[in-house]
């Protein structure tokens, strides 16, 4: 049964934000006074940032989102750029007439300003994001919310994600799932959470809406 309907992750699956959160990471950490190494970094990309810092500092936790936020979305169009065969995919994968949707933990403006600049607004049938669930991802109530606003079918959508919340929010949901190997953290660690397909290139998706 080929895939009918796609759920994307938007930060480090369809665009290239790497780089902006690393720096919006070290303005923060900066501001507050403490040191972390970029490779520490790269493990706080992908959980709501509340939540980091609230493992960093709990009591610091509400004004470090903030500095980040600020940093992150005055900076935004400096660095970001859809990564390479994303755009004509998801063109091609809309003449399919597949469902497409974006999943993610990032509040809704900066998810926003993300598609408008690469020019993939245009393309989403849903965007659901942190202002919209309770529960963010891991849990399945995003992916769930997605299947819901588009009516599409469980057994036929796939849930695409660069990080472990996505392929655990994906399965909990009881949809199919896909990383991608041009995640940050690497192929070898989404693939320990067992997707249903590892994407070497985003065109990969043009052979599972394959009728």
């Amino acid at each position: 049964m080929s895939i009918r309907t796609i759920l994307f992750d938007l930060d480090g699956t369809l665009i290239d934000t790497n780089e902006l959160i690393i720096a919006s990471f070290q303005y923060t950490f900066s501001h507050y006074g403490m040191d972390y190494e970029r490779e520490e970094i790269i493990q706080f990309n992908g959980p709501p940032l509340v939540d980091t810092f609230k493992n960093i500092s709990p009591e610091l936790a509400e004004d470090m989102v903030k500095t980040y936020r600020e940093h992150n979305l005055a900076a935004h169009d400096s660095y970001v750029t859809a990564f390479p065969h994303v755009k004509e995919t998801i063109e091609s994968l809309k003449k399919q007439g597949i469902q497409l949707g974006i999943v993610s933990t990032k509040m809704r403006k900066g998810v926003k300003m993300g598609l408008a600049l690469t020019g993939l607004d245009t393309y989403m049938d849903t965007i659901i994001t942190l202002d919209d669930v309770t529960h963010a991802k891991p849990h399945p109530e995003p992916v769930l919310k997605g299947v819901q606003e588009l009516g599409a079918d469980l057994q036929t959508t796939l849930m695409v994600g660069d990080n472990s919340h996505d392929i655990e929010s994906g399965h909990k949901a009881g949809v199919k799932t896909a990383g991608v190997a041009w995640s940050g953290k690497g192929s070898s660690f989404l693939e320990g959470y067992n997707p249903t397909y590892m994407l070497k290139d985003i065109r990969d998706l043009l052979q599972l809406t394959e009728v």
